[in-house]
């Protein structure tokens, strides 16, 4: 009976781990020069088949967690206007939390249009997100990024 309840436990700690370790959402992060101190990073999210993440865009936080970005501080980048966000796109109820939710599956791109006054610093930052499928999510995630700019 211990030996059983054992290797029950252990079953069940490594298949959490595994769980984990799944990362369904691949990043990327670019930037394109618009001018001589403006640029747009791009930031895409390769989602895999059947895995979805949400918007930034939510109309409450009761439901999953949206993408969030935090761009790093610093005298030598200025914001201009909100990220904005392409890609499969999908606004529709949601079953698993019980509310109209904007999501978006296999691929999402994010735009942040910024001012440079250094172009050799790299901009750098997180963006927290979380991942579902069609029965469960993942916990929230941060991912870091360092991005340079051409």
């Amino acid at each position: 009976m211990m030996k059983h309840l054992f290797f029950s436990l252990v079953f069940i700690l490594a298949s959490s781990f595994l769980l984990a370790q799944e990362t369904p959402v691949k990043w990327s992060f670019t930037a394109e020069k618009i001018s001589e101190q403006e640029y747009e990073l791009v930031i895409t999210a390769n989602i895999e088949t059947g895995w979805s993440i949400y918007s930034q865009y939510l109309e409450s936080d009761e439901g999953p967690v949206k993408t969030e970005f935090e761009f790093q501080s610093s005298e030598n980048l200025e914001l201009v206007g909100k990220t904005a966000e392409s890609g499969n796109k999908k606004e529709s109820y949601d079953e698993l939390f019980g509310m109209n939710l904007i999501k978006f599956s296999k691929k999402a791109e994010f735009t942040q249009r910024v001012k440079i006054s250094d172009p050799s610093k790299p901009v750098s930052g997180f963006v927290t997100y979380m991942s579902c499928d069609a029965t469960s999510c993942l916990p929230p995630t941060d991912v870091e990024f360092s991005i340079s700019l051409p």
